[in-house]
């Protein structure tokens, strides 16, 4: 297949190496610069944990002054991608939830009581607030904003050439902001429909909504199976 991936750049070439290796052509169109905030005030410890949503948070805490504080922390990631970048970045006791933040929220609860907070390394952006998924637990949670994820304002001209001449035949989408940026970019360069012609590959139901209430149809929107990324290209080889 003839593939649009529009991930922050870093993370767009590591998927795009997979899908080509799969045979598949693919195109990168980055929707999303991530900027990290290594000045982001951490608040005064003690946390029983950190919680991270995105390897974003992993790369991003790797960088800041006050990093060396926090490795001996548990860290508790969303899945597998985050918690291998939370251990490159020096965390030795990494805990992946292997799915949502509603998945990391329930594994925070299983583990950890009311004895301290819950540092949560977050992003700008936050489908979900861990903070009041918690809070029934009697769980106290400090949400600190460690990257900014900075939207693009426009889709490359080659890629607004493609999607016009049919050129694209499926468009990888990792996140819901990243699925408004595309729609936003779409409207800008009066190609909405063009781009929403090709097959949607979704991250999860939410992510695809934006796509849904643009007017791609239901058939052409497809969900990963679990919110990863190895579960998303396996969905593309079975397209």
């Amino acid at each position: 297949m003839r593939l649009l991936v529009t991930r922050p750049a870093g993370d767009a070439q590591r998927t795009a190496a997979a899908l080509c290796a799969r045979g598949h052509e693919v195109r990168i169109a980055p929707l999303l610069r991530i900027e990290a905030t290594p000045g982001a005030d951490l608040g005064s410890p003690p946390w029983q944990a950190l919680l991270m949503t995105s390897a974003n948070a992993a790369r991003a805490i790797a960088v800041h002054p006050k990093l060396a504080e926090l490795r001996s922390l548990p860290a508790l990631a969303v899945g597998r991608r985050t918690a291998e970048a939370a251990r490159a970045a020096g965390f030795a006791d990494v805990i992946s939830a292997d799915g949502s933040a509603g998945a990391l929220a329930r594994l925070a609860a299983r583990r950890f009581g009311a004895a301290a907070p819950l540092l949560y390394l977050a992003g700008s952006d936050r489908a979900r607030d861990l903070g009041a998924d918690l809070a029934p637990h009697g769980i106290a949670v400090r949400t600190v904003e460690i990257y900014r994820a900075h939207a693009a304002e426009e889709l490359p001209a080659e890629i607004v050439a493609a999607l016009r001449a049919s050129d694209i035949d499926g468009v990888l989408h990792f996140s819901r902001r990243s699925c408004e940026i595309f729609v936003q970019c779409a409207e800008r360069a009066g190609v909405v429909a063009a781009a929403l012609r090709p097959i949607q590959f979704c991250i999860s139901a939410q992510a695809a909504e934006p796509l849904a209430r643009a007017g791609a149809g239901a058939g052409k929107i497809r969900i990963a199976a679990q919110p990863e990324e190895d579960a998303l290209v396996a969905l593309i080889g079975a397209a």
